[in-house]
């Protein structure tokens, strides 16, 4: 009989736990509920002004038709970037090897400048960019393949500039590597 009381107790724990638990989902219900009165006109005020705004940024998107270019070729040891910009050096388009879905050591291949050179060519073409000049920076190994990748999505290059960073004996360079 001393077992039955302690069952009792442990059950009527356990539903008091319980109800504690349908109460608190109750309250989170209750609170998610819709404002009334004024908050409500408020909140719908703000959700209005927020449409509006949402339709000012659709409308601030203009797609301007650039003919003419510049094309930045950033060639490192481990990627390659290729952004196209108008002749003030407004950004237009832009695609690097990592973006494209490469990754570690593939980045930094001839090939896969090439690929990357030509599909932000293809995108330029799509703004309405005909010709390009070329810059290029850094001593990487997708400098020429780029150039030709541009090439061959048929933007025509006006001009072909290096424009790597050389000191003129400026800092102390790091030590040799011994490998």
């Amino acid at each position: 009989m001393a077992e039955e009381p302690k069952k009792d107790a442990k059950d009527s724990k356990e539903k008091a736990k319980k109800t504690d638990k349908t109460d608190k989902k109750v309250e989170n219900t209750a609170n998610q509920k819709a404002p009334e009165g004024a908050a409500a006109q408020a909140t719908a005020v703000a959700g209005a002004e927020g449409a509006v705004a949402e339709e000012a940024k659709k409308k601030s998107k203009i797609t301007r038709i650039v003919p003419t270019g510049i094309a930045y070729v950033h060639s490192t040891f481990n990627n390659t970037k290729v952004t196209f910009t108008d002749l003030h050096g407004n950004v237009l388009c832009w695609g690097s090897a990592g973006r494209s879905g490469f990754k570690g050591s593939k980045k930094s291949t001839a090939y896969v400048a090439q690929l990357v050179a030509t599909e932000t060519a293809k995108k330029a073409q799509a703004i309405g960019m005909k010709e390009a000049e070329v810059r290029i920076k850094g001593p990487g190994a997708g400098r020429e393949s780029a150039v030709r990748g541009i090439a061959a999505a048929g933007i025509e290059i006006l001009a072909l500039q290096d424009i790597t960073p050389v000191p003129h004996n400026g800092c102390r360079p790091a030590k040799r590597r011994r490998v």
